[in-house]
């Protein structure tokens, strides 16, 4: 069985492995507080090209994406995310656990527009019992999106901007940020992104570490006593040089994006092969997400040799499936995936 339905199915790249091998022995002060996750922390700042950020480490998307909202909002606000965004549907009420309303809009593509925010914004603002109501003051998004979309920046520039206008707070999600940077047509950077949000953060579970995620604030009033919340939240791993060293040994040298290439052009051969035999598709994505419309028949036959996730429904006899190609995936492994395609779709 060949695993297609994530893309943290394996345990790490093995350089990774092999430098947390060779720091085995050796001792390191806890809780983050240490040479190699400082190390880390000024390598990131140099490709976000500003050395007056602020940047933690955590364990997991979801610990990350409740803590970084929860130092951002006071209890009577809200955080605004598409319908399809990963804390609406995908985190079991983790923010609404801590205290914080996810305030959903409809999106086509999985992405929200400046005009959007703009109108939420407004509409509560402008209300006549405005504080009888949650406060938005956060933008959640992630780049890719849940359905594989990646913003441009001409597009979170004007995210930005709408933002800024309106007091609010801008959050990227970067759990599968390495896919979004390196796939094409992509026009971001790590240093743009560091200028057009408040926080994000650079995504290591999905992208060739074991685990981890790299928060990068800019924002000030976020920053301000992050760690507390990061205690509080319970993500202050004590052996948080383990966090340090996977993303030193994935950011050097340019790794991260070297193996997050890889997913992207084994995702796309998925895509043509698509393509190629007529199957529609929920979105055109050009990452490592790919969510082809296909017959149950077809289905049941696929699921005897590869996994995938189901999505949705689509009518009696079709579903919306979805691919995920990680850092770690063979050639001949989506070699075989697309010939069984060509195969069961004749």
């Amino acid at each position: 069985m060949v695993l297609f339905h994530n893309d943290y199915n394996e345990v790490c790249h093995p350089a990774v492995l092999k430098a947390v091998n060779e720091m085995a022995m050796n001792q390191y002060p806890g809780y983050g507080m240490d040479d190699l996750c400082k190390s880390a922390a000024d390598r990131i700042k140099r490709l976000c090209e500003n050395d007056q950020l602020h940047v933690h480490f955590l364990v997991g998307g979801t610990q990350t994406n409740l803590t970084v909202i929860a130092a951002s909002l006071r209890p009577y606000q809200g955080v605004i995310s598409a319908d399809t965004g990963h804390i609406n549907v995908h985190e079991t009420g983790a923010i609404e656990a801590t205290g914080h309303k996810v305030l959903s809009i409809a999106s086509a593509d999985g992405k929200l527009t400046a005009q959007q925010i703009r109108n939420a914004a407004g509409a509560q603002s402008e209300a006549m019992d405005a504080e009888h109501t949650v406060q938005p003051k956060m933008v959640y998004i992630s780049n890719p999106t849940e359905i594989g979309t990646i913003y441009t920046r001409e597009e979170l520039e004007q995210l930005s901007a709408a933002c800024k206008d309106c007091g609010l707070f801008l959050f990227l999600d970067g759990a599968r940020l390495g896919y979004g940077l390196t796939a094409p047509g992509n026009d971001l950077t790590l240093a743009d992104l560091a200028r057009l949000c408040d926080v994000f953060y650079i995504g290591g579970t999905k992208v060739g570490a074991m685990f981890g995620e790299a928060v990068v604030i800019s924002n000030d009033r976020i920053a301000e006593d992050f760690r507390y919340m990061i205690k509080q939240r319970g993500g202050m791993l004590a052996k948080g040089w383990l966090l340090g060293l996977q993303f030193e040994t994935l950011l050097k040298d340019n790794l991260y994006f070297e193996i997050s290439a890889h997913a992207n052009r084994l995702a796309l051969q998925l895509r043509d092969t698509l393509k190629k035999l007529q199957i529609p598709v929920l979105v055109d994505s050009p990452s490592n997400q790919i969510f082809p419309i296909l017959a149950d028949c077809v289905l049941e036959k696929l699921g005897k040799e590869f996994t995938f996730n189901m999505m949705e429904r689509v009518d009696q006899t079709h579903c919306c499936v979805r691919f995920c190609t990680s850092w770690a995936t063979k050639q001949e492994d989506m070699d075989a995936l697309c010939a069984a395609l060509v195969n069961y779709s004749k």
